[in-house]
């Protein structure tokens, strides 16, 4: 039987690999590259900086795949992403062909496998004939907060995780991923925001203070940020002052 293994390597910091993934990376037979396009392609290139540095499996290969695009026109947002998935999944049908009988194939996961990423979820829509294992990375929320030198949580306060398209009034402290919508610009002004983006690499930036100083300085940050890298990846916290 395959043995798919699903490897959290961190936000783009190389030295985020835990030893069980490195230790993972060198038991593939094969390791999965996505490739997003020109615009993303520094991704896919810290993927392969990650393999030349960790990897030292002499008899592993490296497979590029091109990632399907969503359909963002799609109205409905739920159907748009579970054809986006279905449309990954038969991509990744046919890479698991490339895998031996009773070998492993990688996929080298941005972050944490298991938050806020659907890798996990498009494999279940395959047939059941390979194992899958689930190593897990820093999450961006972990390098904001490292970042910003503070704690993710308050003394015996909640946490709320959600996306920009969920974001609704913050009573507890929230942290949004994923918001290409920049909705803090929607939130109370009087919140403190942690904002991070390329967290854990030499192009990390971060800024703090009350919301409604800094959320301009921010959008114009970001902005000009995309338009330098091609692409950005930014996470904030959100929290009552005090």
């Amino acid at each position: 039987m395959k043995t798919i293994l699903v490897v959290g390597i961190g936000t783009g910091n190389p030295e985020h690999l835990t030893i069980q993934a490195v230790n993972a990376l060198n038991r593939a037979d094969v390791l999965f590259i996505p490739d997003k396009g020109e615009s993303k392609a520094d991704l896919a290139d810290l993927r392969r900086e990650i393999i030349v540095r960790y990897v030292t499996n002499p008899s592993s290969r490296v497979i590029d795949y091109a990632v399907p695009r969503r359909d963002a026109g799609n109205p409905d947002y739920k159907t748009g992403v579970d054809d986006w998935h279905g449309a990954i999944a038969a991509r990744f049908a046919k890479l698991l062909d490339e895998v031996p009988d009773d070998g492993a194939g990688a996929f080298l996961v941005w972050g944490d496998p298991g938050l806020y990423d659907s890798t996990i979820r498009i494999l279940e829509r395959l047939r059941a004939d390979h194992v899958v294992e689930i190593i897990p990375g820093i999450t961006s929320i972990q390098a904001l907060t490292a970042a910003h030198g503070i704690a993710l949580n308050r003394i015996g306060q909640p946490v709320h995780i959600t996306t920009g398209r969920q974001l609704g009034p913050v009573n507890d402290d929230t942290v949004v991923m994923l918001d290409g919508q920049t909705a803090f610009l929607d939130a109370d002004p009087g919140l403190d925001i942690y904002w991070g983006a390329y967290l854990g690499t030499p192009d990390q930036i971060v800024i703090s203070g009350r919301l409604g100083d800094v959320r301009e300085k921010i959008v114009e940050t970001r902005q000009q940020a995309r338009a330098r890298h091609g692409w950005i990846m930014d996470t904030y916290l959100l929290r009552q002052p005090g």
